[in-house]
Formats: C-alpha cells, structure tokens, sequence
C-alpha cells in the first residue's frame, strides 16, 4: 500500500460557523493546500513550475468532497493525501480527513497539466520527471 502525504492542520476560528463546525468550504481549501504541500515536498510547485525548460500550471478540472463528521473549532487533524491516478495529462488526488484515526470526509481534486505561454493554457503530457517525483505517492 502506498504511504500517503501527510498534512496536519488545526480548525480555525476564520472557517468555521456561528456553532463552531468548520464550514463545507474549508475542506476544499485545505485540500488544495495540502496538494499544494504535497507538490512543494517533491520539488514541484502548482503554477508557473519550471520543469525540463517548460512552465508548467495545474488548473483544476474536478473537485469533490463527501462529509462523514464535523471538524470543530481548534480539533486537530491530518490531511492524507495520494495521488490516485496519473493520466496521460492529469493527475487525480485523493483526500482523507483524519481525526482519532476515524474518516470525517474523503475527497478528490482533479488537475490537468498545461503549459502557460502569453497568458494562455495548453494542456500538455505530463513530463516524465514529474511523473517520476508524483509516482512515490501513487497509489499501487
């Protein structure tokens, strides 16, 4: 079984609502940090990622989460993190929300890589030394 990226995180008081549950939202933008995260560990970064000569970008094309238990204010919790599928040109992250070694939500985002030249994305093949850095994440 792959081991996956680790993040740990604390709710703040900034995302969470009037009865002190972290909003839906949250849990999107947390996973996008800890994609974020993720690729910094390996060398890569998630815009303007100069690799092999090209810039390199990762727009989003898929999001989702599903919600199991609330996070509250102050609770810590870690951020599991693999990279689910590597395609030709995207790549598929899957997210697991965990506190006391119990789920409280799963998700996924979906980005595709492109190169930026005059402010336009073209969606590109994945260069093999960034599938090389993402592969000790990829789930087996």
């Amino acid at each position: 079984m792959t081991q996956p990226f680790i993040a740990k995180r604390q709710v703040e008081f900034r995302d969470t609502d009037a009865a002190g549950i972290m909003h839906f939202s949250t849990f999107i933008t947390y996973m996008e940090e800890s994609e974020h995260e993720l690729l910094r560990s390996v060398g890569l970064s998630v815009m303007n990622c100069e690799v092999d000569g090209i810039h390199l970008s990762w727009p989003r094309v898929s999001v989702n989460c599903d919600f199991t238990r609330p996070l509250r204010f102050e609770d810590e919790f870690e951020i599991h993190v693999i990279v689910a599928k590597l395609g030709g040109k995207s790549a598929t992250y899957s997210f697991e929300f965990v506190k006391d070694d119990q789920t409280l939500a799963t998700g996924s985002i979906t980005a595709v890589c492109c190169t930026m030249a005059d402010g336009k994305l073209n969606g590109t093949p994945i260069p093999h030394s960034v599938r090389e850095k993402l592969s000790i994440y990829l789930k087996s």
